[in-house]
């Protein structure tokens, strides 16, 4: 009995299911059976010429049609495709809306400044006709149908300026990849307002190209040109040579300007050489400089470029770690003052100079670094002959004087007077330095225990600081400038060639009853007893300005310094 309640059940739901179905389906016309008709273009007018006033960029361009039909009674939707004359397929448009309502409405209004944009972006330029052609077409399900008319627009009499730029191309970082372009950081004027200025810190490759765009997609504004000068879309700009650089670019000049960046470093207290010294950090892609660096002391610094002062980035006053290139802080509405660090010890020091915000860190550097022994004496040694005992306070053995070396030689260090002690050697050549010509120059390089001899790169006085504990060999050398002058503020400042050992010289114009010093800034201040004199004495922070050029001419001036750089000769041969 409950088995053919069962199938009665069945049979029943059967019946009904199939009853629905037959229902269903003359319900649903198929596909093919129904026709979607094209919508009617009633404006603008085909060939209309429309001038665009940017007196009014909200005043806009209205689209309007009729209504498209579906046969089947299926919903109709629109949208507007704008592209170059002649398009017909709009399968990339230059610009594309759906109308209001979802795309149901049978009208689309453009306003000026949107249309004179999509037509800068398209390379049509400013104050001239742009011959486009638009579609209006209609989609219902799967169907399409399209009307084509053409219009006549003529753009804006200013120029497009982008509010934002991009750099891409084959001699950038990003792989020639325009969703993947480079952002350049725009600058600000005096008044902290955006300004048409833009910079970015990158990597070229020589003989490759570039450009700048306003988008990481096309259609955008596309900046080319050569020799320093932009054109809009111009050919693509070819890098000359490989390197890290800043590239400027300013859009109310249309010009652009680079400038090769060597290295970055960080001057200052903390670092070996203070103020007057210098630890590069390595680029490491992406407008990201970084190095360890080991802290010596708390104090200010900054960030040099190339040691030039005239590239010094130093933090913006009441920012966290903002930083602003001094020379610029003035146009840019910002003052700046040298960089704070409580930190010693060893850290990793980050410059980061990508597009969003310029900005340092200080990250501790946890490499575990191996003290070495400290024996109790420690001696130079030039070509297997002892030169110098160095004096010992704690782990340090130091040398209070300048010991001339030579490149042609080579050095080792001893724990024994004779050479039969401990052996220790450094992991680089002395007197290398990314800044040679700096007035104070100093580097810091690793100490190992081994007998490997090391040498110099070029003929130096140096002075010596070896800390064990670190364990670390650091040296020092001065450069000296003839400083002559009739006007102090209008003095030059002549760089003077190390000759070995301990002297240094230079052939140069000089101008009868003009001053004269050697400086080398502001270490050490020579004067003289005898001023007057061709030859004479030399006084560090002493002696009076020498007066000793009674007639115009070039000289061959040549000074020698004691190994503690307090007293020396010179001499002026004309």
């Amino acid at each position: 009995m409950k088995t053919k309640y069962i199938n009665y059940v069945l049979c029943m739901s059967l019946a009904f299911m199939a009853m629905t179905s037959c229902d269903n389906e003359d319900n649903l016309e198929p596909e093919g059976n129904w026709s979607l008709s094209s919508p009617t273009i009633l404006a603008p007018a085909s060939s209309e010429t429309i001038i665009l006033d940017e007196v009014t960029p909200n005043e806009t361009i209205t689209f309007s049609w009729e209504a498209a039909v579906s046969s089947a009674d299926y919903a109709v939707t629109y949208e507007i495709l704008i592209d170059t004359l002649g398009t017909t397929d709009f399968s990339t448009p230059i610009f594309s809306s759906e109308s209001s309502n979802n795309g149901t409405d049978t009208s689309v209004s453009i306003s000026y400044s949107t249309i004179d944009e999509v037509l800068a972006f398209s390379g049509f330029p400013a104050n001239t006709e742009a011959n486009v052609t638009f579609a209006i077409r209609a989609n219902s399900l799967s169907k399409s149908n399209q009307t084509i008319s053409t219009l006549n627009v003529v753009r804006f009499e200013t120029e497009a300026v982008a509010a934002r730029l991009f750099i891409s191309g084959t001699a950038t970082e990003n792989n020639n990849v325009l969703a993947e372009a480079i952002a350049l950081k725009r600058l600000t004027d005096a008044n902290g307002t955006p300004s048409n200025s833009h910079e970015v810190y990158t990597s070229l490759l020589a003989g490759e190209s570039y450009k700048f765009y306003s988008e990481r997609s096309l259609p955008a504004l596309q900046y080319g040109g050569s020799d320093g000068t932009l054109e809009q879309f111009g050919d693509s700009i070819v890098a000359e040579n490989d390197g890290q650089y800043r590239i400027r670019v300013n859009l109310d000049t249309n010009t652009y300007e680079l400038l090769q960046i060597n290295f970055w470093s960080m001057v200052g207290t903390p670092v070996i050489g203070g103020w007057g010294g210098d630890e590069p950090l390595n680029y490491q892609g992406n407008g990201i400089w970084s190095a360890s660096i080991n802290l010596l002391e708390t104090g200010g610094f900054a960030f040099r470029a190339n040691g030039d002062w005239a590239y010094l980035l130093k933090r913006s006053v009441g920012s966290a770690n903002s930083l602003v290139l001094e020379s610029d802080a003035a146009s840019q509405g910002v003052t700046v003052e040298d960089i704070p660090n409580n930190q010693t010890g060893l850290y990793i020091v980050t410059l980061d100079l990508s597009a969003e915000n310029y900005n340092y860190s200080f990250e501790e550097d946890d490499t575990v670094v191996t003290p070495i022994a400290t024996p109790e004496q420690l001696f130079l040694f030039e070509n297997g002959s002892m030169i110098t005992e160095f004096s010992k306070s704690g782990d340090v053995f130091s040398s209070n004087v300048f010991i001339p070396m030579q490149a042609s030689s080579t050095y080792t260090l001893n724990s024994a007077m004779d050479g039969s002690g401990v052996s220790y050697s450094v992991n680089g050549n002395l007197a290398n330095s990314a800044t040679p010509d700096g007035d104070s120059v100093s580097d810091g390089i690793t100490l190992f225990e081994n007998n490997n001899p090391f040498s110099l790169v070029a003929d130096r006085a140096l002075r010596f600081s070896i800390d064990f504990s670190i364990p670390q060999l650091s040296w020092t050398y001065y450069n000296f400038k003839l400083f002559h002058w009739q006007i102090w503020d209008n003095r030059v400042e002549n760089p003077m060639t190390y000759v070995h050992p301990n002297t240094y010289t230079i052939t140069t114009d000089l101008t009868a009853g003009y001053d004269t010093k050697f400086i080398s800034p502001w270490d050490f201040d020579f004067g003289s007893d005898s001023p007057t004199s061709s030859t004479g004495n030399l006084i560090n922070s002493g002696g009076s300005n020498l007066l000793n050029i009674n007639t115009d001419g070039t000289y061959t001036v040549t000074i020698s310094l004691a190994e503690d750089y307090q007293t020396g000769t010179y001499e002026f041969v004309q």
